[in-house]
């Protein structure tokens, strides 16, 4: 809930004429006369220490988009003048030592270095705070940084928690208890191997069982610890997330099954969230996250007099702090020169994005996420690549393509390894990646050397260990049509799958069905450099838009309202692959009534949309086109498509083309009615579009 500007700046004025009337005084008799402490937070700043600003080709105005480290710093300073310098902590909810190219090179150490300069007061580990290994980063947490981690869950295997379960702060008279909750996804979505020993025993945990029951109850004996310890308030600093995240472990679980928690803090699922949820004694707790790259400041007002709890979302934020932002440049300065090598060029964006600008790869297929899989095809000489979406981390614009471009797109230092495993492991890899679809998923796989359909009208029926991981199917399987190599996938058959460390020695994502495979290369190459490699040697450094212009439809979506049982889905799933029809944004639609427009659209798509512009309406050109060639004598609106104006539309089509077609493409009942009058449902076009491609003419571009 975003404060109120009005309430904002009268309390603000009431402060500012307080000071004018008092001499100075501590920070503590500061927060007796504004009555407020403030809570600032990040989360999931992966390595955007930098400001980024955005400029309008139009008008040329400024905006800016990520605020970076010196903004923090400033804003910071900025509510230390207004609300006293002991009534303003800036905290951390995770994920921030890695994600960019200083971070690989420093193994994290430089971002806490700059977090330190920042001057943060607390933070919790996410679960990317571990990708550089469990030594790393319990030297940073421990002798690096100037500020102390916290968290609840992540303990030993006798319950013992690494780090301070809660730490409580106490401005003037009033004491706030910070409590840390790291997700439990943390064990495949970091590396696992990380937090077991040599033998493959996990000797760490973040209380992940008895599906969500132990997380609440080990979050809730802190809760209680910190009221007892005198805490006023409990803010919880969690990295759990929401879209995408395990359900029993998101924040709105853990907020629905606790109580005694104000506030809670989130991170992990990258997600600008200004929300209340209800505890379990349904009491509104306030839950805020800020997206990714300080792309926003949190700012959380506790109004200490009138018991209110108010948040915003700080963005645009443009001034900056000079030693922190002299520190920033001192710190990217040492790796300028080599991470500004180009090593490439590319004639198209390669992106992890779909066509409407949002981040498909770790839900669908794009031109990246191909490019990184052939890598490792070509790279280590494979029959099969895999790639988890949420290892290809950021866009290459088109154009020069620099080594720190490459280092954005794999910033987590795997290396490449090759096994050989049976096809059933291989069809249970795809499985788990899917199991979540149409939700995001990191674990969501981008492939080479083999197509696959996912039917989202069946539920997954992956069982998963409380650590996250694949244990088995317990029903149909909604990956299905697995074809390697332009052959269906034998499950007996033993076939050399190409990805990293991370997902075929250590079980990241969950993948442990690879654990036991046949290693013929271990960790030959860092995953990086086998994309590097593959740009500058398989693909001469050039990127072309013939290679990798758009995705190349390895992997077929089918709608959740497309059911696999349908008299349509056969004829559904050949549109959808062949590009004759698409979906829309509430599934394929089969039952519903086709329009016009629509059918006029798919036949002008088929010949290439020839003088296309920039209509505003989405079906202009295609009127246009198909008045000029006269399929339609007029058009006044859209509406639902009869059977004898489609008819009369394919007769015209037909003709133009001077095809004749050798069987009729609309079928008639059982009587041999056409039903002209009748309206024409997606799902009959779909097969009268499957009819009219056996013609010898052409009907997709």
């Amino acid at each position: 809930m975003k404060q109120s500007k009005k309430l904002l700046s009268l309390a603000l004025a009431l402060t500012m004429g307080l000071s004018l009337a008092t001499p100075a005084m501590a920070a503590d008799e500061t927060k007796t006369e504004t009555g407020k402490i403030v809570i600032l937070h990040t989360n999931d700043v992966h390595c955007g220490i930098d400001q980024a600003v955005k400029e309008n080709e139009e008008t040329g105005e400024k905006t800016v988009t990520n605020i970076g480290y010196a903004g923090v710093a400033a804003y910071k300073a900025e509510m230390e003048a207004q609300y006293g310098e002991g009534n303003v902590t800036l905290v951390d909810a995770g994920d921030a030592i890695q994600g960019g190219p200083i971070g690989t090179l420093t193994k994290g150490a430089a971002i806490v270095e700059i977090m330190n300069e920042v001057g943060y007061d607390l933070a919790i580990p996410g679960n990317h705070e571990f990708d550089y290994g469990m030594d790393n980063f319990l030297s940073l947490a421990k002798d690096t940084a100037k500020y102390p981690y916290i968290c609840a869950n992540f303990t030993d295997l006798k319950g013992n928690a690494v780090f301070d379960a809660y730490k409580v702060v106490t401005y003037g008279e009033v004491k706030v208890a910070y409590v840390g909750i790291d997700t439990p996804e943390t064990f495949a979505k970091s590396t696992p191997t990380f937090f077991q020993d040599g033998e493959g025993n996990y000797i760490y945990g973040f209380q992940q069982g008895n599906e969500g029951k132990d997380l609440y109850e080990c979050v809730q004996k802190a809760v209680d610890a910190a009221k007892k310890d005198g805490a006023d308030y409990v803010v919880a600093m969690g990295h759990l997330g929401d879209n995408g995240s395990t359900e029993e472990w998101k924040a709105q679980s853990v907020i629905a099954n606790t109580t005694g928690i104000d506030v809670f803090i989130d991170g992990h699922s990258h997600e600008e969230i200004e929300k209340t949820a209800a505890n379990k004694d349904g009491k509104d707790v306030v839950w805020a996250q800020t997206g990714t790259k300080l792309a926003n400041i949190g700012k959380i007002v506790i109004d200490t007099e009138t018991k209110e709890i108010t948040h915003e979302l700080v963005s645009g934020y443009d001034k900056q702090d000079e030693a922190v932002a002299a520190f920033v440049k001192e710190k990217n300065d040492a790796f300028e020169a080599e991470l500004k090598k180009v090593v490439a060029t590319s004639e198209v964006e390669l992106t992890v994005n779909g066509a409407d600008g949002k981040r498909a790869i770790r839900n669908g297929e794009t031109n990246l996420g191909d490019l990184c899989a052939d890598a490792y095809l070509t790279m280590l000489e494979a029959d099969v690549a895999i790639v988890n979406g949420g290892g290809i981390r950021a866009n290459i614009a088109a154009g020069e393509v620099t080594y720190e471009d490459i280092i954005n797109v794999h910033p987590f230092g795997n290396e490449g390894c090759l096994v050989e495993t049976k096809g059933q492991n291989i069809l249970d890899a795809l499985e788990m990646a899917s199991r979540l679809y149409p939700e995001e998923c990191g674990g969501f796989l981008q492939v080479a050397g083999l197509t696959y359909t996912i039917n989202a009208s069946i539920p997954s029926s992956v069982v998963l260990s409380d650590e996250g991981e694949f244990v088995k199917v317990d029903g149909d399987y909604r990956v299905t049509d697995v074809m390697v190599a332009g052959e269906p996938l034998d499950l007996e058959k033993t076939y050399t799958v190409a990805s990293h460390n991370y997902m075929l020695k250590d079980g990241g994502d969950g993948l442990v069905m690879f654990k036991t495979s046949n290693l013929l290369k271990d960790s030959v190459m860092i995953d990086n450099a086998i994309l590097i490699n593959y740009i500058v040697e398989a693909l001469e450094g050039k990127v072309t838009e013939a290679q990798y212009g758009a995705s190349q439809g390895r992997i077929l979506f089918v709608p959740a309202d497309v059911a696999v049982d349908a008299w349509y889905y056969n004829v559904v799933k050949e549109t959808l692959a062949t590009g004759l029809m698409q979906g829309t944004d509430k599934g394929f639609e089969a039952l519903t009534d086709v329009t016009v427009a629509s059918v006029l659209q798919t036949l002008y798509n088929a010949q290439g949309k020839p003088d296309a512009t920039d209509a505003e309406v989405w079906y202009t050109d295609a009127v246009n086109w198909a008045t000029k060639n006269e399929l339609v004598k007029e058009f006044t609106e859209d509406a639902a498509a009869t059977r004898g104006e489609v008819k009369d539309i394919l007769d015209a089509y037909c003709a133009m083309l001077n095809v004749t077609p050798e069987s009729p493409l609309m079928k008639g009942n059982e009587n041999g009615d056409l039903m002209l009058d009748k309206t024409l449902t997606r799902s009959e076009f779909a097969q009268i579009l499957v009819n009219l491609s056996q013609l010898p003419m052409p009907l997709a571009d």
